[in-house]
């Protein structure tokens, strides 16, 4: 009997009290031995436990310091913890290594990121990463003294929230915190917030303070969090900012925002970085698009549910222009989930077009490593590839590689696209127009690669397949709330790294205020150019009633 099949159940149903385990492949466990997020990050207070000042030196993008972790687990069991945890976050969409060794005191945290460069746009921020593509966070301001807290970038979230002050737990203790004696500002709140992440809960109190993100300051409710898996001592983020359209524990980031009347329109964009093209470009723009950012046009798809989750119709995936047949369902976009998951069956068929893949325990697939293909994946007619530097994984100790699609409904009949896919496109999370745009990064593979074929039309984007508008149900937070005591958890839904059960808000950008079509894609087939025809016929047709 294979071990991957009842860890795939154990995955599917697991208790509030499994825990919280990102994803971690053989593949990058090997090539990491794990070094845990990136380059050099910051430490919290510059003191270790004896109070003696000590440097923090920001790496180059050569290689970096590495912290062991253990390699025991195999990759079934690594992808069923990580389905665990995002089934977890997403069970409401659903019918019917440790970086610094606690033994230094408080706030001796020190990790390793890329740090993004510092565009100086206006209402504009850098994404850091982990040096893996493994995760992606902002620095946020807290209170009148302006504290720095990493936050994790989740639009599959609804909730936000940092560590506390006043935890004592191991995560809390090489990261960052904050607290009243951080802020003249701060405002405390007596209703407590619970959310689950499969093998444990982060929970606290509701707070309330001035926060800064982006240059944009407004008062914001957030959580406090005094109890914390010890899981999040692996990741360099000291909490999570909720981007998601539903409401979580606390106040809706993307409402509040709005409500404080920063900006022109309610929308943000996401460019996440590549570790390996060197420097970090990625950053996340609020109330406009960033038109340096991105080429061509933005393809936008209407979003299934008003305040629910950042969830469109895919129209296909193909290879090598071999359509998979897998379109016609949801997708949710979330830059929280670091890969690709996809109910097993789809994904099969995602791989039979691969020449080469194969699977043991249809979840984890290995491809050929000398594939120089892009996968294509098709939203409102129009392509968009992703590069064989991000579907494809390194080699590993045995000289395999090993496809970052992988066989686990997370949510059940739809598609859940993460860092993988978000990596190759500029991406428009418009709140005000219910809808999601992508575009190709300026620079990248895919608008070199599709720039040839690339046709322009202003025909309205339509959902596709069986994707019913307003079908989605909003996300539950994860989240119940009451005023004494800690609440009953809600299982929440999963991200990169289980993160909560509530998806987030998002807004889109200004640019383009039609949806177009960039290019054909072997996904498509031949709907662009059927489409265009139809076009002509049509203006053809009307000349002649005018002149009749």
């Amino acid at each position: 009997m294979r071990l991957a099949v009842p860890l795939v159940q154990l995955a599917l149903w697991a208790s509030l009290a499994s825990a919280f385990y990102p994803f971690t492949p053989d593949w990058l466990k090997e090539k990491e031995e794990i070094r845990v997020l990136g380059e050099d990050r910051r430490n919290v207070d510059g003191r270790d436990a004896s109070g003696i000042s000590f440097e923090i030196e920001k790496a180059g993008h050569a290689s970096t310091p590495r912290i062991p972790r253990s390699t025991s687990a195999s990759p079934s069991e690594r992808a069923a913890r990580d389905a665990a945890r995002l089934s977890t976050k997403y069970e409401d969409r659903r019918p019917a290594k440790i970086a610094p060794d606690g033994a230094l005191a408080k706030r001796a945290n020190q990790y390793q990121i890329t740090e993004a460069v510092d565009s100086g746009k206006a209402m504009t921020t850098g994404i850091d990463q982990d040096g893996t593509d493994y995760s992606y966070f902002v620095k946020v301001q807290f209170g009148s003294k302006g504290k720095p807290m990493y936050m994790l970038v989740d639009t599959g979230a609804g909730s936000s929230w940092v560590m506390s002050s006043s935890c004592t737990e191991k995560a809390c203790l090489v990261h960052n915190t904050f607290g009243p004696s951080d802020s003249n500002t701060f405002e405390a709140n007596s209703k407590t917030f619970s959310i689950s992440y499969g093998s444990g809960t982060v929970g606290g109190e509701l707070a309330a303070d001035t926060i800064t993100v982006a240059g944009v300051s407004f008062k914001y409710q957030f959580g406090l969090a005094s109890q914390t898996s010890e899981d999040f001592a692996h990741f360099a983020f000291d909490g999570i900012l909720g981007l998601s359209m539903s409401q979580g524990a606390n106040d809706n980031f993307l409402k509040t925002m709005a409500e404080a009347h920063k900006l022109d329109k309610n929308v943000f964009c996401i460019a996440l970085s590549r570790a390996s093209d060197g420097a970090n470009t990625g950053e996340i723009k609020f109330g406009s698009t960033n038109p340096d950012k991105y080429t061509g046009d933005i393809t936008y798809t209407p979003v299934s549910a008003k305040d629910g989750d950042w969830a469109i119709p895919i129209d296909e995936i193909a290879y090598d222009g071999k359509k998979a047949q897998v379109g016609g369902v949801k997708s949710y976009i979330d830059t929280g989930t670091t890969f690709i998951f996809g109910p097993e069956d789809m994904v099969k068929k995602v791989h039979s077009v691969i020449p080469g893949s194969e699977s043991s325990d249809g979840m984890t697939y290995t491809v050929p490593c000398d594939s120089t293909k892009p996968l294509t994946l098709t939203f409102s007619g129009v392509d968009f590839k992703i590069s064989p530097q991000d579907w494809i994984s390194p080699k590993d100790a045995s000289g395999k590689c090993s496809s970052n699609i992988y066989g686990h409904e997370v949510v059940r009949g739809s598609w859940l696209l993460g860092d993988t896919f978000l990596k190759n496109v500029y991406t428009i999370f418009d709140k005000d127009q219910n809808r999601i745009g992508f575009a190709n990064l300026a620079g990248s593979h895919s608008e070199q690669s599709s720039s040839s074929a690339a046709t322009t039309t202003n025909a309205p984007t339509q959902m596709s397949g069986n994707f019913a508008s307003g079908s989605a149900t909003a996300f539950s937070t994860g989240i119940t709330s009451r005023p004494d005591g800690y609440p009953q958890p809600i299982k929440p839904t999963q991200g990169l790294g289980g993160h909560e059960t509530q998806s987030t808000a998002g807004t889109a950008a200004g640019g383009a205020d039609k949806p177009t079509e960039t290019s054909k894609s072997g996904a498509a087939g031949g709907s662009s150019q059927q489409n265009a025809k139809l076009a002509a016929v049509s203006f053809i047709a009307a000349l002649l009633a005018l002149v009749a």
